[in-house]
C-alpha cells in the first residue's frame, strides 16, 4: 500500500472514529509532526489535481544550481546579489547554525516574488548541495586581536577540512569559488584538499580591490568608474600590486600623460591617495560598521554570473601562479583571467614593468612563507 493510500485511510479514521485510542494509534503510526506535513501534502496534491491537467510530470532538475557555504554577513550579501542577477534556478545555503540558517532561507524565500523564480533551500547537511555548478565558500573564523596570519589560516584549514570534501563528494564537477579570508592562502588550501584541477578552484582575490581602484581613479578624474581601466594584482591584502603601467582611459595610458604616476615623486599623489586608499578601505569600513559585506557580495555575484553564463569575461581572480612572472612555487595570487563555465581558461599576459614585477614576487614570497607553515595538508 502506498503512502497516499495509507494517509487517506488515516484521514477516514480521524473523521469516522474520532476516539482517543484512534488518535493515539494515528500519532504512533506516523508521528504528529510528520502526519501534519503529509496530510497537508495530500490536500495540496488534491487541490493541484483539481486546478491543473497534467500533460507530463514536471522536471525538478535545476539547470543552474549554486551553493553558498556560510550565512554570515558576507555569505548573505553574496546570496542576495546572486538572486538579484537572476542567474540561478536553485540556491542552496549551508551553515552549522540551524536556526539562523532557516531564518535566512525564509527571509530570502519571501523575496522570490519580486524577481525571477528561484528555488531556495537550506540545510546543515551537505547532501542538499548535490549537483551544484558553483560552490561559494564564505565560512571561516575571524582574526582575533593580536593573532598572527598563520594562526588564523591554521584555524580555517580545520574548518575547510569539514567543508571542501563534502562539497566535492556531492558535486564532483563543480567549480569552487573561495571568498573566506585570507582568500589567497585559503584558495590554495581548498585546491589541496579538494583534489580538483587548478582551473576549477579560484578565489575572489583582487576583483574587489580592482573595483575599488577604478572607483577611486574615477573620483580623482571626475568620470564614471566604468570608464577607468586598471588592475590590482597579487595578494588580496597589504602587499597588493597596482599595475600603474596599464591604467588607461579610452586607451590613453595615464603614464603617457603623467610619466611619474604611482611613483613616490608624483606631485598628484596618485599612489598615496589611490592605492593606499584601496589597501585601507576594508580596515576603514570594518572600523565604521564592523565588517565588509555588500561590495564583496556584488563582486562575488559578478564572478558567478561570468562563470554560469559563460560570458568569458576577464576578472581578477586568485589562481595558481606557478610559472608566471618568475614564480616557481605553487602560490595562489590574483591576475586577470578569462573565466567560463568550465573555470579559468586563460591568464592575461600582462606586460609588467620592473617595479611591478618585483612587487608581485614579494607578494608571492610572503604568502609562500605562510603556506609553508600550514600543518595537516
Amino acid at each position: 500500500m502506498g503512502l497516499i493510500e495509507r494517509l487517506r485511510i488515516v484521514q477516514r479514521v480521524c473523521y469516522l472514529r474520532n476516539s482517543e485510542s484512534n488518535r493515539t494509534m494515528m500519532l504512533s503510526f506516523l508521528g504528529r509532526a510528520r502526519l501534519v506535513r503529509q496530510l497537508t501534502f495530500v490536500r495540496m496534491a488534491e487541490t493541484a489535481a483539481a486546478l491543473f491537467k497534467e500533460i507530463v510530470p514536471a522536471q525538478r532538475t535545476p539547470y543552474s544550481k549554486v551553493t553558498v557555504v556560510g550565512v554570515g554577513q558576507v555569505g548573505m550579501a553574496c546570496a542576495v546579489s546572486i538572486m538579484q542577477k537572476n542567474i540561478v534556478s536553485e540556491l542552496c545555503l549551508v551553515d552549522v547554525v540551524a536556526d539562523k540558517l532557516k531564518g535566512e532561507m525564509m527571509d530570502l524565500q519571501h523575496g522570490v516574488p519580486f524577481m525571477n523564480p528561484c528555488v531556495i533551500r537550506s540545510s546543515v547537511d551537505y547532501d542538499i548541495t548535490k549537483g551544484s555548478k558553483l560552490c561559494i565558500v564564505t565560512a571561516g573564523v575571524r582574526q582575533r586581536e593580536g593573532e598572527s596570519r598563520l594562526s588564523l589560516v591554521q584555524r580555517n584549514v580545520e574548518i575547510f577540512k569539514g567543508i571542501i570534501p563534502k562539497l566535492v563528494a556531492n558535486s564532483p564537477d563543480t567549480m569552487l569559488l573561495i571568498v573566506s579570508n585570507p582568500v589567497d592562502v585559503l584558495t590554495y588550501v581548498a585546491w589541496k584538499i579538494s583534489g580538483l584541477p587548478q582551473h576549477r578552484v579560484f578565489g575572489s582575490g583582487t576583483n574587489l580591490d580592482s573595483a575599488r581602484f577604478r572607483f577611486l581613479l574615477s573620483e580623482k578624474l571626475g568620470i564614471a568608474a566604468t570608464s577607468c581601466h586598471g588592475w590590482i594584482i597579487g595578494e588580496h591584502g597589504d602587499s597588493s600590486v597596482p599595475v600603474w603601467s596599464g591604467v588607461n582611459v579610452a586607451g590613453v595610458a595615464l603614464h603617457d600623460v603623467k610619466p611619474d604616476i604611482g611613483k613616490s615623486a608624483d606631485s598628484d599623489k596618485w599612489q598615496d591617495e589611490i592605492h593606499k586608499g584601496v589597501v585601507s578601505a576594508a580596515y576603514e569600513i570594518i572600523k565604521l560598521k564592523g565588517y565588509t559585506s555588500w561590495a564583496i557580495g556584488m563582486s562575488t555575484a559578478a564572478i558567478a554570473s561570468v562563470a554560469l553564463r559563460n560570458t568569458r569575461s576577464v576578472c581578477a581572480l586568485s589562481i595558481n601562479v606557478k610559472g608566471l612572472h618568475g614564480i616557481d612555487q605553487d602560490v595562489y595570487l590574483s591576475l586577470p583571467v578569462v573565466l567560463g563555465e568550465n573555470g579559468v581558461t586563460h591568464i592575461v599576459k600582462q606586460n609588467l614593468n620592473e617595479t611591478e614585477m618585483q612587487q608581485f614576487k614579494q607578494s608571492a614570497a610572503q604568502l609562500y612563507e605562510v603556506q609553508c607553515g600550514i600543518k595537516g595538508l
